[in-house]
């Protein structure tokens, strides 16, 4: 894939319940409003998703373009968490073996619509947030 053109976009799933609270948990901590986000479910959430392979009809994964490069699952995850005031101390998880880390994010994703619900369609964000959804 080339380089994605917009940068500090968060691809997430929009009618799942979890990962909306995810995105109002980053805007919250993001006082810098650098990331952007894009559920799955719009026009341009599904094209990014298509560019990273992950099918939009079924998303396994959320994903992260930063820095121009892409993150996915528990990359993803640290990545986010790394850049948000007070939360560098997440990139020691790094150490944590990657196939060890997606393990436990994959149960939780596969997992997300029967522990934490899902929504009829994508949230709705306030007006704040409604001003950083790429759509």
């Amino acid at each position: 894939m080339n380089k994605w053109p917009d940068d500090d976009v968060i691809l997430f799933d929009g009618v799942c319940i979890f990962c909306s609270r995810w995105v109002r948990f980053v805007a919250k901590r993001d006082s810098a409003k650098r990331f952007l986000f894009t559920p799955i479910q719009s026009d341009y959430g599904a094209r990014l998703a298509r560019a990273f392979g992950i099918d939009p009809a079924d998303p396994d994964t959320n994903a992260v373009v930063h820095g121009g490069e892409v993150f996915m699952k528990s990359d993803a995850a640290l990545t986010v968490l790394s850049q948000l005031p007070g939360w560098g101390w997440v990139r020691a998880l790094f150490v944590v073996p990657k196939p060890l880390r997606d393990s436990v994010y994959s149960m939780v994703a596969r997992n997300r619509y029967r522990i934490f619900g899902k929504y009829d369609a994508c949230f709705v964000p306030d007006d704040d947030l409604r001003a950083r959804v790429i759509e």
